[in-house]
């Protein structure tokens, strides 16, 4: 059984603390051979979104809904991972839509927007986000911003 915890930073334990960074530097360091400053001081400032097993407690999936205004002018959803192990079984299309929606229904935010793997493109554009920049390279991987708009949110959920 899998559930659902949405958390500010003060809220989540040592515990969970060191299963995102963990889960975070097993995706995007170790795995994807990227050296990057992962702790970056917007984790404080962010609502944190897991997925927990409740059979180990251990983290699944995670991702992390910054702001508008901090990191874009529209609120950001980043650092989206889901364990190796539990790849292919849909958690990350549930992610997303789980941080979409508490945008839509929570923030009420216009736009949210993304810095996308570009190799990730379609799943992105599957959820309704559509590309708003060229490529670039953000620390030795090509990137697109990505962005979807409110009036967006409600047909892409759906589906």
């Amino acid at each position: 059984m899998l559930s659902w915890e949405l958390k500010f930073f003060k809220e989540l334990s040592a515990h969970r603390l060191y299963q995102v960074l963990k889960l975070r530097q097993d995706v995007f360091i170790l795995e994807q051979q990227c050296l990057y400053a992962d702790t970056d001081n917007l984790d404080q400032q962010a609502l944190h979104i897991l997925l927990i097993s409740e059979e180990d407690d251990d983290l699944v999936a995670y991702c992390r809904i910054i702001p508008a205004g901090i990191l874009y002018q529209e609120v950001a959803i980043g650092r989206v991972a889901v364990s190796a192990n539990a790849r292919k079984s849909g958690l990350a299309k549930q992610l997303m839509h789980k941080a979409i929606d508490f945008i839509r229904d929570e923030m009420q935010a216009p736009a949210i927007k993304i810095s996308a793997q570009s190799h990730l493109q379609n799943f992105y554009q599957s959820l309704g986000f559509i590309i708003c920049s060229d490529p670039y390279d953000e620390d030795g991987i090509e990137h697109i911003d990505m962005k979807l708009i409110n009036d967006q949110f409600n047909g892409q959920l759906n589906s």
